[in-house]
């Protein structure tokens, strides 16, 4: 399928530049590149394009205005490109009815994807214009929904309840699962942080405050944690959310190996939130700072962001490619967040994403614990509500051996540790 592309800018050089990055790229062909003003419409008309991307730079009065209303433009996406535009600018733009706003600084690879992943958006919404009348209402992602009815074959019906399930899955208002039932060994570290965790559950969102502490004195640096991680989450090659450390320590002959498992620091200053062009990254109520797949247009600005190297990039890649066969398990969706995002090709989410730990949300809201704490074969990790002071994890923050990584960065990260 190829894409014709139509460039607007009032640098003739810049437009040059995006021109030849953008035609390596394969099924892209840019049809013209044209300065704002007036004839711009009558341009976009004769021209035809699929996408057009539109780069402005402050000030934003006059450029925008000179293009006429955005609207107008429709149903083209359109791809805003900002340079050096404040928050109020820049708030403005996402406001106008752009498809995409992103930074000048976003490289021509990920630029390349995002006006595929537009353009393909539009197709599927076009082929699909009866399902919309009757598709789902506010919350609901128009991609998500018309992927999986492309997708499945659904009939309509089937496909808005299957919508309305997966919104309420990820809803962060729905009541979770609370009602499980428990051993009685009351004195067991996993039953009690599920006791913990039910008791967290009942309370709002808002009033939840997820944290982790990691004793490294129990640690042996066995990695079930991280294998445990890559199934529940069916994580593809160099997709990593939980890293185990190791590094020598002492002198000869009186040496030793030390562990440090590296999960997300589920920051309450996160840094990866304040460089995304895009406002993907943002934190929850209870803490866990969470990726949009669907707003994420893989710039990788979040990756030297973070501190704490918490971040990969999910390149497509399967540990079956290039066997004789591909294995269904490993094509099949992730259930990250609570939503089923279809099987996994092409550049369907979440391919060409930056992923990283969530504290495993899906299975909190099903009442679990995440699977690393569940599966540490020294009962290493804990979890728990920091603003509980009856759990366990918040009792063993007390002692004097606890610290946390990097603090120096000032992100107050909710993962500590126990030496």
């Amino acid at each position: 399928m190829s894409i014709n592309v139509l460039l607007v800018d009032r640098d003739e050089g810049y437009r040059r530049r995006l021109t030849r990055s953008l035609t390596r790229a394969s099924s892209l062909h840019v049809v013209g590149d044209i300065a704002p003003g007036l004839g711009v419409l009558a341009e976009a008309a004769g021209l035809e394009p699929d996408v057009i991307l539109l780069h402005l730079d402050g000030p934003l009065d006059g450029q925008l205005d000179s293009c006429g209303p955005l609207t107008d433009l429709s149903p083209k996406p359109l791809v805003l490109v900002l340079g050096a535009l404040g928050r109020e600018d820049t708030e403005r733009a996402e406001r106008s009815g752009a498809d995409a706003v992103v930074s000048p600084a976003v490289g021509s690879r990920s630029l390349a994807r995002l006006v595929r992943v537009l353009a393909s958006r539009r197709s599927e919404e076009q082929q699909t214009a009866r399902v919309e009348t009757s598709g789902p209402t506010s919350g609901v992602s128009r991609r998500r929904f018309l992927t999986e009815a492309a997708a499945t074959g659904l009939g309509a019906a089937a496909l808005i309840g299957l919508q309305a399930a997966k919104a309420k899955a990820n809803d962060e208002t729905v009541p979770t699962n609370t009602g499980l039932d428990l051993p009685a060994d009351k004195d067991a570290i996993l039953v009690r942080m599920q006791r913990d965790l039910q008791r967290a559950l009942r309370k709002p969102i808002e009033e939840r405050r997820w944290g982790m502490m990691i004793d490294l004195r129990k640690c042996i640096g066995c990695s079930a944690c991280t294998v445990a991680c890559v199934a529940e989450n069916r994580l593809p090659p160099g997709v990593v959310y939980r890293p185990v450390s190791e590094v020598e320590v002492g002198s000869y002959p009186n040496v030793a190996r030390q562990f440090l498992p590296r999960p997300c620091m589920q920051c309450d200053d996160p840094p990866c939130t304040d460089v995304c062009p895009v406002a993907a990254t943002y934190k929850r109520p209870d803490g866990v700072v969470e990726i949009d797949y669907d707003k994420c247009i893989g710039c990788r600005y979040c990756i030297p962001a973070c501190p704490y190297g918490a971040r990969t990039f999910d390149w497509g890649e399967n540990w079956t490619e290039g066997t004789p066969r591909a294995e269904a398990y490993e094509l099949g969706p992730p259930p990250e967040y609570g939503e089923s995002w279809g099987k996994r090709s092409g550049n369907r989410s979440p391919i060409g994403n930056v992923r990283k730990c969530h504290f495993c949300l899906h299975r909190l809201n099903a009442g679990m614990l995440p699977a690393c704490t569940t599966t540490c074969v020294g009962a290493a990790t804990y979890f728990g509500d920091l603003n509980d002071s009856e759990a366990l994890m918040t009792q063993l923050i007390g002692s004097e051996h606890v610290e946390r990584l990097r603090e120096d960065k000032g992100t107050e990260p909710k993962v500590f540790y126990l030496r």
